[in-house]
């Protein structure tokens, strides 16, 4: 399977706290990455570095081919238009209404009329299930339509990558699935490739082909669940079971 995101020798710190060390790894095009491990070991440090959200001590990273790590923010537009971020609380605006909030980044990166802008954010809340409800505030949905909505505005361009952090904190097991099934049916529709951040091994086992264990800063494991379950590595097997180890 092609590569779309390759990672070299990737550290970073927060002044002496060192969070990730000499992270080596692949991102391979069309397929859906978990990165899983316990609080405070650099899974969403490691999500914001593939956008460019924050630049690594040391290491490089390839998007397609082209050496991302030291451009300035302008020179990283071309990316964020090809990768998108769903933000753990969802980060819409909350002085805008909804076709305004999905509709944004098309303001920011497209030429679209309003009449064409409109449409597009029609089309992808009718992706994620919520038709018609452009002229709400985000202060009235519930937290599992604020993600949904917060789901069509990392689609709005039409990405080839979505970084998805903690897609569903706060959400009831019910509507945490619904969730995990949008993701699994935007993979399956639009061929985006996803890597997620998540302590929802449910989530995890319905939406990822490989999974990623982070522990001490460095990737312990990665592997498919049948190699996971193969590995024979028990602080592995204790955090997919959740038990103390």
């Amino acid at each position: 399977m092609e590569t779309i995101y390759s990672v070299e020798g990737l550290s970073k710190s927060y002044g002496s706290n060192r969070v990730l060390r000499d992270l080596t790894f692949e991102v391979r095009r069309g397929e859906s990455l978990i990165i899983l491990g316990r609080s405070g070991v650099g899974k969403s440090v490691a999500l914001r570095q593939l956008n460019g959200l924050e630049e690594p001590d040391e290491g490089e990273i390839y998007f397609d081919g082209q050496l991302i790590t030291g451009l300035k923010e302008a020179e990283l537009y071309p990316l964020r238009k090809r990768v998108a971020m769903l933000f753990q609380s969802g980060a819409l605006f909350d002085s805008m209404n909804v076709v305004d909030n999905v509709g944004f980044p098309l303001r920011e990166h497209t030429d679209l009329s309003d009449a064409e802008i409109a449409e597009r954010v029609g089309e992808k809340l009718q992706m994620v299930g919520l038709p018609g409800i452009e002229t709400l505030m985000p202060s009235a949905l519930s937290g599992g339509m604020r993600k949904r909505v917060a789901l069509a505005r990392s689609l709005a361009l039409d990405p080839e990558v979505v970084l998805f952090d903690e897609p569903t904190t706060g959400l009831d097991p019910v509507t945490s699935a619904e969730i995990g099934h949008l993701i699994l049916s935007t993979q399956e529709t639009l061929g985006v490739t996803s890597v997620v951040v998540t302590h929802d091994i449910a989530l995890a086992k319905l939406i990822g082909n490989r999974i990623a264990f982070i522990h001490e800063g460095r990737f312990r494991f990665i592997g498919s669940w049948e190699e996971a379950a193969a590995a024979n590595d028990t602080l592995l097997d204790n955090f997919l079971a959740g038990r103390r180890g």
